[in-house]
């Protein structure tokens, strides 16, 4: 399942606090607010108690959940809940050095007695390997890799400088089997369920393994950003507009006009963070490429190329081009 099938919409609109020169730190329990503001909203609420449900249920005496359901559960919160909902209860600040009532309901936010721990800490090697045999598992894993890379020399600490596929790539990880959770630490630090005890010659690339979780600036800087609403600016910018007339095949036209599903979904790709994305779109094509806008029927031009251009062409190539309607 690719990161852009778990796109969402209501990035909520964040302000920054100055207090004597310095960001405004959080005073109160914010992740009791972001609770609170879950139960007020009907979709939120919703889908926080389809996963409540079976992450508290005990099933025997031997087995505290069915954690199978909790997983799933816990994938359709993030994947269907806004994210100014989703994310205001895993990613809420805390004051700093607070242990007690706010950190640890950021904590609880997945349940993590059983979505999160097991009886015995697993190699995270060996839990690594077990992710990489399920697709959902396999696929979010690697999108965590390569949206949340760190980067000393950036700014924001991020390889790609955006927090927001950041933070989508780390709660995608949230109900599979390589789930995270925070640590209790005084510093955000998450880590999956498990350790590099038991890992003999390959200790160190356990221990890299590990360290992408607990000692990631990237990530680290991407929930305090969310957390404290600093993260203005630090997305990722819109693909400039297309500007060049380009010329369509008439089997590429056909392809478009009967669907051409993946042509669209390429389209989409390109344009990250952006809410009700149309399919009903032409694709423009130059030199045989999709480019990277999709045109809506309603705001294009065609026309007939003129006769000089046309005699350039073979009989077969006597198409119309799309240009952008200039708003």
């Amino acid at each position: 399942m690719g990161m852009e099938s778990r796109r969402r919409e209501g990035w909520p609109e964040c302000r920054v606090g100055v207090v004597g020169g310095e960001l405004a730190m959080a005073r109160e329990n914010n992740c009791l607010n972001a609770a609170k503001a879950c139960n007020l909203n009907d979709t939120c609420k919703k889908y926080r108690s389809a996963y409540i449900s079976p992450c508290t249920s005990r099933v025997s005496s031997a087995e505290v959940c069915n954690k199978r359901k909790c997983h799933k559960a816990l994938r359709q919160f993030f994947d269907k809940v806004p994210a100014k909902h989703s994310y205001g209860m895993l990613f809420c600040s805390c004051p700093p050095g607070d242990q007690s009532a706010c950190s640890e309901r950021r904590r609880q936010t997945i349940v993590p007695v059983c979505a999160y721990e097991e009886k015995q800490k697993p190699n995270c090697l060996e839990l690594q390997g077990s992710c990489k045999t399920n697709y959902i598992c396999r696929s979010r894993l690697a999108d965590f890799f390569a949206n949340c890379q760190p980067e000393p020399r950036s700014l924001s600490g991020c390889l790609k400088e955006n927090y927001a596929d950041c933070l989508l790539a780390y709660s995608g990880l949230v109900g599979t089997i390589l789930t995270p959770n925070y640590l209790r630490m005084p510093k955000i630090s998450v880590s999956p369920f498990c350790d590099c005890s038991s890992s003999g010659n390959n200790k160190d690339e356990c221990d890299k393994f590990t360290e992408f979780f607990t000692d990631n600036t990237c990530l680290r800087n991407a929930i305090q950003a969310f957390g404290n609403g600093t993260d203005v600016g630090v997305w990722q910018p819109m693909p400039p507009p297309q500007t060049t007339p380009p010329i369509t095949t008439p089997q590429q036209k056909n392809r478009e006009r009967g669907g051409g599903g993946n042509a669209i979904d390429n389209s989409l790709n390109a344009q990250k963070l952006k809410s009700n994305s149309s399919a009903d779109g032409i694709l423009c094509v130059a030199d045989g490429r999709e480019t990277s806008n999709a045109i809506p029927r309603n705001s294009a031009v065609c026309r007939w190329s003129p006769p000089g251009l046309l005699s350039l062409l073979p009989p077969l190539l006597w198409l119309s081009h799309c240009t952008p309607a200039i708003l």
